[in-house]
């Protein structure tokens, strides 16, 4: 027998059983016949048969020969990991092969590089709210194939970028005025419901009890196609016939269908079934066995088929081909009800049947919908017993978010009761919403001062944390210190955090042998705990990216990421400290479509949680990604997020990042004086100097004496430059920050090129390109713009000359050779100076460019891309490569570069 989270997770993936005698809606299903819209959304309110017209969508589309999968979404899955794995799962019924593993890239690009023609449905979407699931969806959607589609089904409208997909044209709406049954979709619906030929079948004959043409359209008119409406109003007259005035009585409305619903569905119902709907409407899903724990006088498992084959408001979950139906779950409407009304005439009764179904997940060891039905029933004592039980295990597993959620909604003063339960509590938040809010319930709580030592100590071990995610670490040091001073405490999870928050403050503060000593120590003391073994492996990989072993960094980092994949797959991970980093890893190698996926899932939890480094980290990476792929607002949107998260938490440092990368952007399309401006508003002389005292992550590479020096080379003295690099090169090496070394070398090159040493910038790329190819490196180049790709093309220039020391530094070195080649795809061709030492100088009587193309040169500048200049200009994509041409012809121009460039010594743009 397969394991009972096993068969949960077959029933999210088997979509409703098809029923022939469904009212079939050719028009919705012709539409999406050929359609080439990534997304199909299906958005109305309960009742408006949402789920209904997604199967038939899916049986036609398997009769067409289309691969489909289905999954039917809860609220569970706002934890990140569980509904990675149902995608993955999902992904696996379209027959894409099982080589993905389970992080959310993985399962995005498997569905991207799909050849064959499929859709996904995902049902009951409206209960996503989890930001990093919803950026999980939107990547899926914007990546897939041109024979993909995504199918929504949802009550609201999803917040997955809809107003783009709408502009371009891949957006097909179904709303609530479209699945309206139309006076036909109603008629054949009745003839269907009371056993009547449909008028437009062969058979012209109608029965005695057909319902007459009038009285329809009187129904459809008050109930103006409502489907939900209109099947009630059916069951009624299936019992009451036509000729008692039902459909004179009956308005349609929603208050309507709720008192028909207690007065003749329900109230009709015998006593032992009435007892079953409302005794079971508080579970999820219905199978016999849980069920019978809800009515231990009932035949659970009769009722259940009894009420399947009477078609009541059950959806049956389909299993396997030619498997039988086990379970099911009640219509939403009809659930909804039913739990109103058990809470009206039974309020005593809630907290015992969800008592009584906790009792049952707790026997079948599922203790997460065990504390889930404590706390729904309002039992917060048995949900803290259960928490006493189960809560330090969730703890090391990392499982934060769903602790915090379930702390939420227990009474403080309950809470309090239970103080070493109020210290898991803080743990969460601290983790979840951040430290400032867990420093002031730390204060509230009274755990600082406990008489039990276990809180006590706990309660002074969290305080260094909480000081170095607010970027305080010279108090976090010295809180530390005491702290470390008490250990063994005897309490293994915050020791470990201990150790590893100190290893951290440590090498931020520079003192990187002792940092190291303290994580060998928490990698001895770690144990079980899978969030404890993210944290140790995260830092081990930073303090790697620092010394400049950016593949044992990559390594560390993926291992910390998927390490809490060995827990079952309802867990929740969200660790935002291993995920950036490891998208700064991912983007480092130039995999931008990996990063971006990855900045999907942990940005957000990033944000929420508060870290400076992190948010630093992932909205530049998101900024330039977007800047690289010529999406120039998203790329300023995204910093301009930052500078605002940075105000709002009281942080100077991320206000000044977000400032800092905005120079850098600028200086990249150009615009030196702009450039200059912000990196003038970004120049706090008492945040750069601290920054000058410690190593922290966000500004190893990106900070202000290394962005004064870039604005020099493009704009200002090239010998102020080397100046001041050299010195930063002194002070890096001697710190063994080496990642700071190579891109200070890098800068270096480009300063001497820009002095006219050419030469001597070809021994320092070199130098460079010898050093990055061993590891990998291809951003730290990149990210410099067009100069740094010429540096790199005029050495493989120079090695192509049979007797240049580059030619043999290649001969000798095929890993050098073999990056530098990939380095030169990724860069594409440029104009090198030789190449264009006078074009455009005869074009005194050339024809002028045209206002338009002017626009296009700068916006070209700016670094839009083809795709974001035609949304730009209103224009599609054939015009933007005509003026293209017609630019290049004019100004004679070989590159889109050469032309920006004789454009501005023209005068013709900025």
């Amino acid at each position: 027998m397969r394991p009972l989270a096993s068969r949960i997770l077959e029933t999210k993936l088997n979509p409703p059983a098809f029923l022939s005698a469904q009212v079939q809606r050719l028009a919705i299903g012709r539409e999406i016949d050929g359609s080439a819209a990534r997304l199909v959304l299906v958005r109305a309110p309960a009742g408006f048969g949402k789920t209904t017209a997604m199967a038939q969508m899916r049986e036609r589309l398997e009769g067409q020969g289309i691969a489909t999968a289905w999954l039917t979404l809860d609220r569970t899955d706002n934890d990140v990991s569980r509904f990675v794995n149902c995608l993955s799962e999902a992904t696996q019924r379209l027959g894409v092969e099982e080589q993905f593993s389970q992080a959310p890239y993985d399962t995005v690009a498997a569905l991207a590089a799909f050849e064959s023609p499929f859709a996904l449905f995902l049902d009951d979407f409206e209960v996503v709210q989890e930001p990093a699931v919803l950026g999980l969806v939107r990547e899926l959607v914007e990546h897939l194939p041109r024979s993909g589609q995504v199918v929504l089904g949802s009550r609201s409208l999803p917040d997955i970028g809809l107003g783009r997909l709408r502009a371009r044209g891949q957006l097909i709406e179904i709303d609530a005025d479209r699945l309206r049954f139309s006076l036909e979709e109603a008629r054949d619906f009745f003839a269907q419901r009371l056993g009547q030929a449909s008028p437009r079948s062969a058979s012209t004959a109608a029965p005695a009890h057909a319902l007459p043409a009038d009285q329809l359209s009187s129904l459809h008119r008050k109930t103006e196609g409502w489907p939900a409406a209109l099947w009630l109003a059916s069951m009624a007259l299936q019992r009451h016939g036509t000729e008692t005035g039902f459909v004179e009585r009956f308005s349609g409305s929603e208050r309507a269908v709720a008192d028909y619903l207690a007065e003749d569905v329900l109230g009709s119902q015998p006593p032992e079934i009435r007892e079953f709907l409302l005794r079971t409407s508080i579970l999820r899903q219905l199978d016999a066995s849980v069920c019978r724990a809800l009515n231990p006088r009932a035949d659970s498992g009769a009722i259940l088929e009894r009420l399947a084959a009477a078609n009541l408001f059950l959806t049956p979950v389909r299993g396997d081909a030619g498997a039988e139906v086990r379970a099911w779950r009640y219509h939403s409407l009809f659930a909804d009800f039913l739990r109103a009304q058990l809470a009206h005439e039974h309020p005593d009764e809630m907290a015992r049947l969800h008592l009584a179904a906790s009792a049952w997940y707790e026997s079948h060891g599922r203790p997460v919908p065990a504390i889930d039905h404590a706390i729904e029933g309002g039992d917060h004592p048995h949900a803290l017993n259960l928490l006493a039980r189960y809560a330090e295990q969730f703890l090391e597993q990392g499982r934060m978010r769903m602790l915090a959620r379930w702390f939420s909604a227990i009474p403080e003063h309950q809470l309090r009761e239970h103080p070493v339960l109020q210290m898991i509590a803080l743990w969460a938040i601290c983790f979840t919403r951040g430290p400032w809010e867990a420093m002031q319930l730390l204060r509230d709580s009274g755990c600082l001062d406990s008489k039990v030592p276990q809180v006590r100590n706990n309660a002074h071990t969290l305080i260094p944390l909480l000081l170095a995610m607010q970027d305080k670490h010279d108090e976090a040091y010295a809180a530390g210190r005491e702290s470390l001073a008490r250990l063994p405490t005897g309490l293994p999870f915050a020791e470990v955090v201990l150790l590893n928050a100190m290893a951290h403050v440590l090498a931020v503060r520079g003192d990187p042998r002792e940092a190291q000593r303290l994580l060998e120590a928490a990698r001895r003391e770690q144990g079980n705990s899978t969030f404890n073994r993210m944290y140790t492996e995260s830092l081990a990989g930073l303090f790697d990216l620092h010394e400049g072993r950016l593949r044992q960094a990559t390594a560390r980092l993926r291992m910390a990421v998927d390490s809490t994949h060995a827990v079952s797959y309802n867990h929740s991970h969200g660790n935002a400290w291993a995920g950036v980093l490891y998208a700064g890893a991912v983007y480092e190698t130039n995999q931008l479509p990996q990063a971006e996926h990855l900045l999907n899932v942990y940005l957000p939890l990033a944000r929420d949680v508060g870290l400076p480094d992190h948010m630093i980290l992932s909205h530049v990476m998101r900024s330039r990604i977007a800047f690289h792929t010529g999406d120039i607002d998203a790329a300023f949107q995204a910093l301009t997020e930052l500078e605002y998260l940075g105000h709002h938490r009281q942080l100077p440092r991320v206000v000044s990042g977000a400032k800092l990368e905005r120079a850098h952007m600028l200086l990249l399309q150009g615009n030196g004086p702009a450039a200059r401006d912000e990196l003038q508003r970004a120049d706090d002389p008492e945040l750069w100097a601290r920054e000058r005292r410690q190593t922290l992550p966000a500004h190893d590479l990106d900070y202000m004496a290394c962005a004064r020096a870039t604005w020099e080379i493009a704009f200002g003295d090239a010998r102020v430059a080397l100046t001041a690099l050299d010195a930063e090169l002194h002070a890096a090496l001697a710190s063994n920050r080496n990642r700071r070394a190579l891109k200070l070398r890098v800068l270096r090159a480009m300063a001497l090129q820009r002095a006219g040493e050419s030469a001597a910038a070809l021994d320092e790329i070199g130098t460079v390109l010898q050093n990055v190819s061993q590891e990998g490196y291809v951003r730290l180049i990149l990210d410099e713009g067009a100069a740094a790709g010429a540096l790199v093309h005029r050495y493989a220039q120079a090695a192509r000359q049979a007797d240049g020391q580059a030619a043999g530094a290649l001969r000798n070195d095929p890993i050098l050779a073999d990056h530098l080649q990939r380095l030169l795809q990724f860069i594409g061709p440029v104009a090198l100076p030789a190449e264009a030492d006078e074009p455009g100088a005869a074009l005194a009587g050339a024809e002028p460019l045209t206002r338009k193309e002017i626009r296009v040169l700068q916006l070209l500048a700016e670094g839009y891309s083809n795709n974001a200049m035609a949304e730009k200009l209103f224009v599609s994509d054939s015009t933007v490569r005509t003026h293209l041409r017609n630019i290049n012809m004019k100004l004679d121009a070989k590159s889109r570069t050469q032309a920006v460039a004789i454009a501005r010594k023209l005068g013709a743009i900025r």
